[in-house]
């Protein structure tokens, strides 16, 4: 009964958010306690969802004051010179763009933490998406996808599992999965330049001319609408316009998610979460908004440097340093009060999504472990498993792996789940290290799943529906894990049969 309530939830949420019947915040919290009663937790269910939050009080402060501070450093214009160095080099073609997105995710991405990739790719490039009136569900697929891949660096928290769970070196797990790696990044640098061909061609090219009184305005070359100029307001920020009135219908920093044609755009403006206009995106479409210190730039620029540098070294709580980051970042360049004030007030949209979101994700967690949902449904999936597929057990792993990261913690997974079929596995000659290896290829999907508090994060962050995050981005995830599996075995450092 447990299996069957189980998986009846998770399907349950999915459909939700994905036909957008209900929020993701609302449906994180009335699914989980609506099946918790069917079984049978009743007022216990109070106990089990204080406790998920609990643990995941110090993730909530961490996006709360991460969100913050990045959103300070946008207002006061720390990435504006970043925006227009992408302009120029990506020369404002959606497709150049959607795969710098790619590239610069991995760049991140590569510090294994998920929550910095995806505050640091948007605060670089959505603002470029909502100049360009480019799709913000693209660049949340794209970097999403990406950090996913490079999720199984050794340092990251996947790999660092597995190897505790079953005690051997994370090397040892890494390495050989180098060659799978390089396949899955190539197939999501191919994806990112798929999509960002498919916005090229929704949009065309966008060129900029000299307008007649000096100021630089944006010309859409598209064979379908027809080349139309598109008149700038402002004409500074180094050929960077905005509140620009194109054909996705910005006006006033609002889309409208209407094209000249009359087509909507993916996840903008469909009147709920996913109208691509966050608040912090926002502030950076004014490159005469009063916030700008330009005066401060490397002093913001050397905090930042040292805040990154303390999230790496672990110097210190990671909830702490965006704290501390914060707390200098407001009294340096905000020192009135009521500029200070001002500030929070102004980031609290911003904050209120994610961080309901993450406690909204306490009442799934707490359901499934409390009332051992979670533990019944991968029993399940291990005993179903005939003795006659033992030889294949490290490539049923590495497919499993990706259902049950996603409907599950790493934690779950990895303690919980990964000793059993690896001692099963024994039997059949399969070493620790290789069920290891087949372990972490799922994490294209899991990075994707409303359990992982960075992907939350970056939905609410470029106001994407998490339903219309989840239709584009999904099957790709699962097609990148499959190559990375396939490769692994082809290779050998995966044993199939």
């Amino acid at each position: 009964m447990l299996v069957i309530l189980g998986y009846a939830m998770v399907l349950t949420f999915m459909v939700l958010i994905m036909t957008k019947r209900m929020s993701p915040m609302l449906a994180l919290i009335i699914v989980p306690t609506v099946f918790g009663l069917f079984a049978g937790a009743g007022l216990g269910l109070g106990d089990m969802v204080t406790e998920a939050i609990g643990t995941l009080a110090p993730t909530a402060a961490l996006l709360m004051f991460a969100i913050m501070y990045f959103g300070l450093m946008i207002d006061v214009g720390l990435f504006d010179p970043l925006v227009r160095f992408i302009l120029r080099v990506t020369g404002n073609d959606p497709a150049k763009i959607v795969l710098g997105t790619a590239l610069l995710a991995g760049a991140v991405s590569l510090d294994g933490d998920g929550s910095t990739t995806f505050i640091v790719v948007t605060a670089a490039m959505l603002p470029i998406y909502l100049r360009l009136g480019m799709s913000p569900v693209v660049m949340t697929c794209v970097a999403g996808l990406t950090n996913g891949t490079l999720n199984i660096v050794p340092w990251g928290g996947p790999t660092a599992r597995a190897a505790a769970a079953l005690k051997i070196d994370p090397t040892d797990i890494f390495v050989p999965l180098v060659p799978s790696l390089v396949v899955g990044l190539l197939l999501c640098f191919t994806f990112a330049w798929t999509m960002g061909l498919r916005e090229r061609k929704r949009l065309g090219l966008i060129e900029f001319t000299e307008a007649s009184r000096g100021a630089r305005v944006p010309e859409r070359a598209n064979a379908r609408a027809g080349s139309r100029v598109l008149a700038a307001v402002g004409g500074t920020g180094g050929g960077m316009f905005t509140s620009p009135t194109v054909a996705l219908g910005l006006r006033g920093g609002k889309a409208d998610g209407r094209r000249a044609d009359g087509e909507g755009v993916d996840g903008v403006g469909s009147g709920d979460e996913s109208t691509g206009t966050g608040t912090m995106a926002e502030t950076m479409l004014d490159p005469n908004r009063p916030t700008l210190r330009p005066k401060r730039i490397w002093f913001n620029l050397g905090l930042t440097v040292a805040v990154m540098v303390a999230l790496v070294l672990g110097l210190l709580p990671l909830h702490f340093v965006f704290m501390i980051g914060t707390a200098i970042a407001l009294l340096v360049n905000f020192p009135q009060l009521k500029q200070q004030t001002a500030q929070i007030v102004a980031h609290a949209p911003s904050i209120v999504g994610v961080v309901s979101m993450v406690f909204a994700a306490g009442v799934l967690i707490g359901v499934l472990d409390g009332t051992g949902m979670v533990a019944a449904m991968a029993d399940w999936l291990v005993a179903v498993i005939p003795d006659s597929m033992g030889p294949y057990l490290a490539g049923i792993t590495g497919v499993l792996s990706m259902p049950l990261t996603f409907f599950m913690s790493n934690d779950a997974f990895y303690f919980g789940i990964l000793p059993v079929l690896s001692e099963s596995a024994a039997a059949y000659g399969i070493t620790p290290a290789e069920m290891a290896r087949a372990s972490v290829v799922g994490q294209p999907v899991h990075m994707q799943s409303p359990l992982v508090p960075a992907i939350l994060l970056l939905v609410s962050l470029a106001n994407v529906n998490l339903g219309d995050h989840h239709k584009k981005v999904l099957w790709r995830a699962a097609v990148v894990a499959m190559a990375m599996l396939v490769v692994a075995i082809v290779v050998r450092v995966i044993p199939f049969g």
